[in-house]
């Protein structure tokens, strides 16, 4: 049976709830265990496949083809694992769920309630997520106090009575927050928050203090006294150079101590040497590069955050720290020197019409004047039609998305693709605001010879993750190969990825590779286009 650690969060949201459940989840599995991870989400949506990226950030796709919440990224990135659609849901699959088994009968005429309906399909869910592990780290979004949560702290509540303190046990993460005027961390929140929690039957047993600067011994006995946990249960999280230090510091303020008195455990004795020395060259890398990442959602950069951590990823393992200049796509259409003293140019994956231009100009730039390039999605795309307009000469050539009466439909909707390949079996998905997606992992075959064939270590298949709505038109395929453009992989006649015969390192890609990417494992294009940035540079 799966032992449960829940993690909640007080005072206020973006604590690093996430950080923290994937932190622990690390240290218990290079204790040796088998740990999985769950995040909960309170909001109503079903999924946020159609939140704003801004309202949001990150949609992140697993290798089932689930769009779900950012922080199983994180729990990926920390575990080295793939996790899938049961390790997140939301209060919107929870309530559909009770309604259908309502409509079907199941519930045999009773009346539906909050209490057990829904608590018991919670529960449930949870079990779900947990079986065949030796732990579960349940992650609930949101703050304590909010309405959107009182059904998920029932259901712990209910699970810490049935199963026993011996097999549930409950995290804290709370702030701390620096009165700079006065120079005093306080602790009120913290003790409010815990009361909030206390009121409806939960108690605590170890609190992560997240804080600018450490607390002193005084106050955290004060917090342990207020909020009655152990003396050594109270574990400061200060901010840190990088997330990935986050598990070592929480070792070194001994929160698995705690864990395993409460959890009846022998010692936990993590094996964290490898992961040490990348954590070192992330803080104090011997070279460095800097990326022009050109994009539109810069305000809010939590909506590339898969792609930001492989980048880290990649700079940890070759030593490489790697300087991200954020050049906003819009903008690049007046000031086109933005582009200039940057080792290269990564163009990632995005929806709309919006700083279009502004990325045509960027791959063209990076395409004439040889600078490593690596397009991702919707990069690949642009890639495509930036070469058929300049190259081959195709004034007209764009994509469907933009321009639906085009007569060169260079990019066209995937549904097209189906309609001509009747025996395709493509993971896709129909989604409320109408379209068809390609989601989750696909196996592509890799062109022998070509960049992307030497990336991943000559292998002739490969599978990596997909999200988008849209195909490079293979139509145009003989046209494109003709002129210089290697196309590189592709699946079931579908283009994967195109490269430039005639250039150092131009490669762009259908797939999202920074879905796969984590720190003791990066992907392998990603880090191949790291690499080559710093021999440009040189």
């Amino acid at each position: 049976m799966a032992q449960y650690i829940f993690v909640t969060g007080g005072v206020l949201s973006s604590l690093g709830k996430g950080i923290t459940s994937s932190s622990i989840a690390t240290l218990l599995q290079h204790s040796g265990y088998n740990v999985s991870i769950l995040k909960i989400d309170p909001y109503i949506n079903v999924d946020p496949g159609t939140m704003s990226p801004l309202e949001h950030g990150e949609v992140f796709v697993t290798c089932d083809g689930a769009e779900t919440d950012l922080d199983i990224g994180h729990y990926e990135r920390f575990l080295n694992k793939d996790f899938h659609k049961t390790n997140n849901f939301t209060t919107g699959q929870v309530y559909m769920s009770v309604i259908e088994n309502e409509r079907k009968g199941k519930y045999l005429g009773k009346t539906i309630q909050i209490v057990p309906h829904i608590v018991d399909e919670i529960k449930a869910r949870i079990r779900l997520a947990g079986e065949d592990r030796d732990f579960l780290v349940v992650e609930l979004g949101g703050t304590v106090g909010d309405i959107e949560g009182m059904p998920y702290l029932e259901a712990m509540r209910q699970m810490k009575h049935e199963l026993g303190s011996n097999q549930v046990i409950s995290i804290h993460v709370t702030l701390i927050p620096l009165i700079r005027a006065a120079g005093e961390l306080k602790t009120k929140p913290t003790q409010h928050s815990v009361q909030e929690l206390r009121r409806i039957g939960i108690s605590p047993q170890i609190l992560v203090a997240r804080c600018e600067k450490s607390l002193d011994k005084d106050l955290k006995r004060k917090l342990a006294m207020s909020c009655d946990v152990d003396d050594d249960s109270v574990i400061v999280a200060e901010d840190t150079e990088s997330i990935y230090k986050c598990p070592l510091n929480f070792l070194d303020e001994g929160i698995l101590i705690p864990i395993a008195r409460h959890l009846k455990l022998e010692k936990l004795e993590p094996k964290m040497d490898n992961w040490n020395m990348l954590v070192k060259k992330i803080i104090a890398p011997k070279s460095h590069i800097t990326i022009g990442f050109v994009g539109k959602y810069l305000s809010l950069k939590e909506s590339y955050k898969s792609l930001i951590e492989s980048l880290i990823h990649a700079g940890a393992n070759t030593d490489i720290g790697v300087n991200i200049k954020w050049i906003d796509s819009e903008a690049l259409i007046q000031e086109p020197s933005l582009l200039h003293n940057v080792d290269s140019i990564l163009i990632p994956g995005g929806f709309g019409e919006r700083g279009i231009e502004g990325k045509l100009n960027a791959i063209k730039y990076a395409r004439v004047e040889g600078i490593p390039m690596l397009g991702i999605c919707l990069g690949m795309q642009l890639s495509l039609i930036e070469f058929a307009r300049n190259v081959l000469g195709l004034a007209e050539a764009d994509s469907i998305e933009f321009n639906p009466h085009t007569k060169e439909p260079v990019v066209y909707l995937i549904e097209d693709f189906i309609d001509t390949q009747g025996n395709m079996q493509l993971r896709t998905h129909t989604s409320p605001m109408g379209g068809t997606m390609r989601l989750g992992e696909y196996e592509c075959s890799l062109k022998e010879g070509s960049k992307l064939y030497e990336a991943y270590g000559r292998a002739s298949l490969i599978k990596e993750r997909h999200r988008h709505r849209y195909e490079a038109n293979p139509a145009y395929r003989d046209l494109f190969e003709a002129h210089g453009m290697v196309i590189s992989a592709q699946s079931n006649g579908l283009i994967e990825a195109i490269e430039l015969s005639n250039h150092p390192w131009f490669v762009a890609v259908q797939f999202h590779p920074e879905f796969t990417s984590r720190l003791q494992r990066p992907n392998p294009i990603i880090l191949e286009f790291v690499k080559h940035t710093l021999k440009h540079k040189k």
